[in-house]
């Protein structure tokens, strides 16, 4: 008998075995939790705080060790710090690895199903980081909200100036920089000759482009354009205030999980900054010192920004949750797909992969380094563009970055610049080799300089 008919014997015989006895399963609304334990009827709580107390009573008394619950927007979070503080093993399962069962069509049974899938163990838990990284991304994830909002008011300063037939964004970059907002400001308390506005502006910039801001500036000031620039301006400043309560926050909480950690050795010189760095003081040292002496932002493209996201997303022990960067970038949803990959024939699966908000930090990351001119990274990411497109390159040159950034958080700053110079070293290589080629085609001969 050959070895792949036993294999179809074997596993026309295997029956899935129960592996968890003490497990349950919960589901969740806004008002109500169903609890279902084994070879028990399900029981229903209130969500409110009493609820919940008597629910972490009741699985005490069942002594319940395992819980899974479905992640309900964010009616889980109580529930879920409360079970915590139970001393619980909680599973906060994705909905969509639950459903599709057919006939299941209420609360009850949908918590019966989930703790019938947890007892067989085939239920995946999902990443939830410890509470101090929970409170960071908290904030992190509150601050980006605020910036977004930020944004939309510079749209209507700009709709505004542009209904008055002001055309200072052709001439000045960013109309919310220094000379921009003095001269934006100034429209709003009423200045309207274009003289003194144009003079606002720092004097470099009037030598370079004075005739060309004076013609910007001449527009039609109407009432109801210049009120509606003022409230624009009013809630501009309302989330700019609100960012940087955020970053007092954040500071504070960075300065409380950096007490009990090592002082950094050999501190690099920060990266660029951008407008929407925190204003946090000795930023770079505290993220150093946060990660261990770990400084991600050696890697190309990574800020101290940038870092502080990555980590608020995914917590500083990596290799806890994940055992290789393949997983990782695996839950990032980075890694391309089995139908996609060039190691061979692969069957096609209808299942896509969705990118996390960890994945689109680096998938920002990898959108400015390809921007640049002078890493090996860019030119990596220029190659996969011209071949397959620039979606493809972003998301391909994400997931390297992604791997150098497990592999520095894992194993240290060493091996990750060690494998960062053996790939610029074959990069380089494989340049010099396709410039000969090119050489030789067209009868030339290349000669160092």
């Amino acid at each position: 008998m050959t070895n792949v008919k036993k294999n179809k014997i074997a596993s026309k015989k295997a029956v899935l075995e129960r592996i968890k006895f003490n497990a349950a399963g919960i589901d969740l609304s806004s008002q109500d939790m169903y609890v279902a334990v084994i070879d028990k009827p399900v029981v229903k709580f209130s969500t409110f705080t009493y609820g919940i107390k008597e629910c972490v009573k009741y699985l005490k008394s069942e002594k319940i060790g395992s819980i899974a619950i479905e992640a309900t927007g964010i009616y889980w979070f109580p529930i879920y710090e409360a079970l915590e503080e139970g001393g619980f093993e909680i599973y906060v399962v994705n909905g969509r690895h639950a459903k599709n069962v057919p006939g299941r069509k209420t609360d009850v049974l949908d918590s019966e199903w989930l703790r019938e899938l947890h007892t067989y163990g085939l239920l995946r838990a999902s990443f939830i980081p410890k509470e101090e990284i929970r409170k960071l991304r908290y904030y992190m994830r509150l601050r980006k909200d605020h910036i977004a909002s930020k944004a939309a008011c510079i749209n209507h300063v700009q709709k505004n100036l542009d209904a008055m037939n002001i055309k200072l964004h052709t001439v000045i970059s960013d109309i919310m920089g220094e000379s921009g907002q003095k001269v934006v400001r100034a429209i709003a308390n009423g200045v309207t000759s274009a003289e003194k506005l144009s003079g606002l502006c720092n004097a470099d910039m009037q030598k370079r482009k004075g005739t060309e801001i004076l013609k910007a500036l001449d527009g039609k000031f109407r009432e109801e354009y210049l009120f509606a620039l003022n409230q624009a301006l009013e809630i501009y400043d309302f989330y700019f205030e609100k960012i940087r309560a955020c970053d007092t926050q954040i500071e504070n909480l960075l300065l409380t999980m950096t007490t009990q950690k090592e002082e950094p050795q050999d501190l690099s010189a920060p990266k660029s900054i951008n407008h929407n760095m925190p204003q946090i003081k000795d930023f770079h040292y505290l993220m150093v010192k946060l990660s261990g002496n770990k400084d991600a932002t050696a890697i190309a493209g990574i800020n101290d920004y940038s870092f502080l996201q990555i980590i608020s997303e995914t917590g500083l022990d990596l290799q806890e949750k994940w055992l290789t960067n393949g997983h990782f970038t695996s839950w990032l949803g980075l890694a391309p797909p089995l139908n996609k990959s060039g190691k061979g024939p692969r069957q096609k699966k209808k299942f896509k992969r969705q990118v996390n908000n960890a994945g689109e930090i680096f998938k920002q990351i990898a959108q400015n380094v390809g921007n640049g001119k002078h890493s090996a990274l860019s030119g990596f990411y220029k190659r996969i563009k011209g071949r397959s497109g620039a979606s493809i390159a972003n998301k391909a040159t994400a997931r390297k970055i992604a791997v150098y950034y497990y592999d520095l958080m894992t194993k240290g700053i060493d091996f990750v610049e060690e494998g960062i110079k053996r790939y610029e070293e074959r990069y380089k290589a494989q340049k010099l080799k396709y410039l000969f080629k090119q050489a030789q085609e067209f009868g030339f001969e290349l000669v160092c300089a």
